[in-house]
């Protein structure tokens, strides 16, 4: 086979190059190392951002449902509240009604509007001084919590005036002192 080579055997390496080879070997495993370390960093940073972001997101969407079944409740329970109200008010008007009716003297009641007796002209007087003394209670009252809160008042700004004349007293001896200190020095 003269037409053939023969593959040369690789020259025998020294112990230097050996080295050198192992180093070249060894950092750039460690800098392969590094980038993965750094790819899987910012990989993680990413998913950790776009987590938040999602986080963020879902708890927007679930106060707004949230907010919309609070208002729907509240909204039936309102509606209810008018609806019950709106009763005691037709009622409240049916007995005022007929009270002035009994009291300009047109005794009876329209139909329709109360089965109950109309009241005595004696049980309006009575209704009327029970509302004047119950209004003259509530006006002691409102005027006494006033004069409570009007003294609470005074004693809060007479709090503030001796801590305010404090302080001034302590800035004017500290000026004092630091202008005598200066007069010397």
């Amino acid at each position: 086979m003269p037409g053939k080579r023969r593959p040369r055997a690789a020259a025998p390496m020294t112990a230097e190059d050996e080295l050198l080879l192992l180093q070249r070997q060894a950092l750039a495993e460690e800098e392969a190392a590094k980038t993965k370390g750094e790819m899987l960093t910012q990989f993680l940073n990413d998913k950790l951002a776009k987590e938040k972001r999602s986080s963020t997101l879902n708890l927007h969407k679930l106060n707004v449902q949230w907010r919309a079944v609070l208002r729907d409740t509240k909204d039936k329970e309102l509606r209810q509240d008018i609806e019950i109200l709106s009763q005691t008010f037709e009622r409240v008007m049916d007995c005022k009604d007929s009270v002035i009716k009994v009291g300009v003297g047109l005794a009876g009641v329209a139909p329709g509007l109360t089965h109950d007796p109309p009241p005595s002209p004696q049980s309006l007087v009575t209704d009327l001084e029970e509302v004047e003394e119950q209004h003259g209670r509530a006006l002691r009252s409102h005027l006494h919590n006033v004069d409570r809160l009007l003294q609470l008042q005074r004693c809060r700004l007479t709090c503030l005036e001796e801590g305010y004349d404090a302080q001034l007293e302590a800035l004017k001896t500290e000026f004092e002192a630091e202008r005598y200190k200066e007069g010397e020095g």
